[in-house]
C-alpha cells in the first residue's frame, strides 16, 4: 500500500494561494476592458506589495485575504453598470484614520500616481 506524504503547512498554504491566484486571475481575465487590463496591473501591484495576501474570489470579484479575512478586493465597473472600476478594502485592512476614512475608490485610470497610491495603501492595510 502506497501513502500519500503529507504536506507541511507552508506545502499546503503555497498550494492554496497557486489555486486562488488561479480563480482570481480567471475573474480578471472574464472583465471586458479596460478593467481587465487595470484587474491585471491592480493584481501586480497587490502581489508586490503585500505577498502576505492570498489571491481568491469573493462574491465573484478578485480579493486578497489574510488568516482566511478578505483584506482588499476590486470588480470592474460591468458588474454593477458603473462608470468605473472599485478598489475597496475591508474591516481587516489598517486604514483607520481617526473616526473617518475611506473604504472605496472609483477607478477610472491606471496612471504612476494611481499605482503609486495604490500601493501605499495596501501596504498600509497589511501593516
Amino acid at each position: 500500500m502506497v501513502h500519500a506524504a503529507k504536506k507541511s503547512g507552508a506545502e499546503k498554504a503555497s498550494g492554496d494561494k497557486a489555486i486562488g491566484e488561479v480563480a482570481a486571475l480567471a475573474k480578471i481575465a472574464e472583465m471586458p476592458e479596460p478593467y481587465r487590463a487595470m484587474g491585471e496591473r491592480l493584481h501586480d501591484i497587490i502581489m508586490r506589495n503585500a505577498p502576505v495576501l492570498r489571491p481568491t474570489t469573493w462574491y465573484g470579484m478578485p480579493a486578497y485575504e489574510k488568516g482566511g479575512k478578505v483584506v482588499c478586493f476590486f470588480r470592474g465597473g460591468e458588474k454593477f453598470k458603473e462608470r468605473y472600476m472599485t478598489l475597496g478594502f475591508n474591516q481587516e485592512a489598517n486604514l483607520d484614520e481617526g473616526h473617518l476614512w475611506p473604504i472605496a475608490f472609483a477607478l477610472t485610470e491606471l496612471t504612476a500616481a494611481e499605482e503609486e497610491r495604490i500601493a501605499a495603501l495596501v501596504k498600509k492595510a497589511v501593516s
